[in-house]
């Protein structure tokens, strides 16, 4: 058998954020969850704290008519708030 030393492991590298990942990420801090997602990831979060992420994307794709990632993304740029927070 082959051991596996701890200092051997490299870390992953981090991808770039994809649209999804910052829209995911702006209603985590609004919603007062990202700083539980910088502690533990994403699968760190439970079940109802998931849930309420994706109900509240939702939400704000429905409430401005849109029907996708992408429409939102293209309302933002319209507006100008393409900021980070």
């Amino acid at each position: 058998m082959r051991k596996v030393n701890k200092s051997s492991k490299t870390k992953k590298k981090k991808k770039p954020l994809t649209p999804i990942d910052k829209f995911k990420i702006e209603v985590a801090k609004e919603l007062g969850l990202w700083d539980k997602v910088k502690q533990v990831g994403w699968a760190g979060l439970s079940s109802a704290e998931t849930g309420q992420v994706g109900g509240y994307m939702t939400r704000k794709l429905r409430e401005k008519n849109l029907k996708n990632l992408d429409e939102y993304q293209a309302s933002r740029a319209k507006r100008g708030n393409t900021s980070k927070k």
